[in-house]
């Protein structure tokens, strides 16, 4: 089996078609097709079903499409580790992240991060734990700021706790203050409030969820589907109340006020996680310890 083999069996496989393939890869059509044949008698099954303009996978191709991703994930991570040079003048770091950690956490440590190595590229990509989990699990991430508890925990990774952050809760001023104007609101307080809530995948949107069904109600949605920035905004338009991290809520400027939950109050505990059967490139390492030193 060839690292280049898989390089054309993951082209095909991704555009299902295999003209199309030989372009993703720049390779004339005909020697993809035999380099993939030869793939198929190598491993003894067929990999993909051929039909006039209909190109699928078979079980074999399925079985072997994560793996051949992630070993050509890997050998491009290597690649770029070998190329680095010594004083980190160049190279990235594929960093993935939660919205909200995105918006409170990491500007001011990016911005350390690019005036120490202002030659190593910073390639962000937001989304759910779940997700970023999985990503860091198919090598596509070199570290990944994550929501403990994870959704599905994975002995695969790594995970160092990082902060344990308040929660609060957002609101118009020119609406009545959540909780009858108390200085903080439990969250029993939040039945009867219209919330202006999350996209599913969101962790905030699940905490916030369970800890109003403990308190024996389901929430009263105004809004839902918004990314952080929207949800915001919905709330500065009046539209509702958001639980939302005190990071965010500090740095969301005027239009909002914020009001703190009484104890115990929510929590959510943030942890840089990455793979643990490979040791992330040496830029990522620096920026897993001005993460860690923050």
């Amino acid at each position: 089996m060839q690292f280049q083999q898989l390089q054309y069996f993951v082209a095909v496989a991704e555009t299902r078609h295999f003209t199309r393939g030989a372009d993703l890869v720049h390779v004339a059509q005909p020697s993809l097709s035999q380099q993939i044949k030869a793939l198929e008698r190598e491993l003894g099954a067929d990999l993909f079903l051929r039909a006039r303009g209909n190109i699928t996978l078979t079980d074999a191709g399925e079985a072997l499409l994560p793996l051949a991703r992630r070993i050509l994930a890997d050998a491009d991570t290597a690649r770029h580790e070998v190329q680095e040079l010594a004083q980190l003048r160049r190279g990235r770091v594929r960093l993935g992240a939660t919205p909200s950690v995105c918006t409170g956490l990491l500007p001011d440590v990016l911005r350390a991060f690019h005036d120490r190595y202002p030659g190593i590229r910073l390639l962000i990509e937001e989304g759910g734990s779940h997700d970023l989990v999985r990503e860091l699990a198919r090598g596509a991430l070199d570290l990944a700021l994550v929501v403990l508890p994870l959704p599905t925990p994975s002995p695969a990774l790594t995970t160092v706790e990082l902060l344990r952050e308040d929660l609060v809760v957002v609101s118009s001023p020119d609406a009545q203050r959540p909780g009858e104007g108390r200085r903080t609101v439990r969250v029993a307080d939040l039945e009867g409030e219209r919330l202006v809530m999350f996209r599913h995948g969101y962790d905030l949107r699940e905490l916030t969820v369970a800890a109003c069904r403990a308190e024996g109600f389901e929430p009263d949605f105004a809004v839902e589907g918004g990314e952080m920035d929207a949800v915001l905004g919905f709330v500065r338009a009046g539209l509702g109340v958001a639980v939302v991290p005190r990071m965010v809520a500090a740095r969301a400027g005027r239009g909002l006020r914020v009001t703190p939950l009484a104890r115990p109050g929510l929590h959510r505990t943030i942890a840089l996680a990455h793979r643990s059967d490979v040791a992330p490139p040496r830029a990522a390492r620096e920026l897993q310890r001005m993460l860690l030193e923050r």
